[in-house]
C-alpha cells in the first residue's frame, strides 16, 4: 500500500508560481498513475492533472492548460505539480492520488496541501 504526503502549498500574489510536491512511502509509484486534484469548500472535488506509469504522458484540465505542469522523479519516489501563472481561482486545497495501472478509480490519497492565491 502506497501513502501520500503532499508539499510546497502557500500563499502566492496573482501571476506567481509554486511547486507542489507528492512523496509516497511505503512503495514506490512503480505501477501506478499519478494525478492532481484540487477543492474549494462546498463543491466537488476536480482533475487537475494526472501522469501515466507507462510512458509519463500528462493530461490536463482545460482551465490549467498551459500554466501547470506535471511531472515525476522516481529516483527520488516523488510526482511535482508545477503551477506557474497562478490565479485567485486556483485557490483550494490540493489532493494527490495514485491509481493502480488497471485500477478504475483512485484508490490512495494524500492530505492535502492548501494553495492560496491572492488578487
Amino acid at each position: 500500500q502506497v501513502q501520500l504526503v503532499e508539499s510546497g502549498g502557500g500563499l502566492v500574489q496573482a501571476g506567481g508560481s509554486l511547486r507542489l510536491s507528492c512523496a509516497a512511502s511505503g512503495r514506490t509509484f512503480s505501477g501506478y498513475h499519478v494525478g492532481w486534484f484540487r477543492q474549494v469548500p462546498g463543491k466537488e472535488r476536480e482533475f487537475v492533472a494526472a501522469i501515466q506509469w507507462s510512458d509519463d504522458s500528462a493530461n490536463y484540465a482545460d482551465s490549467v492548460k498551459g500554466r501547470f505542469t506535471i511531472s515525476r522523479d522516481n529516483a527520488k519516489n516523488t510526482v511535482y505539480l508545477q503551477m506557474n501563472n497562478l490565479k485567485p481561482e486556483d485557490t483550494a486545497v490540493y489532493y494527490c492520488a495514485a491509481r493502480r495501472v488497471l485500477a478504475s478509480e483512485y484508490g490512495y490519497w494524500g492530505q492535502g496541501t492548501q494553495v492560496t492565491v491572492s488578487s
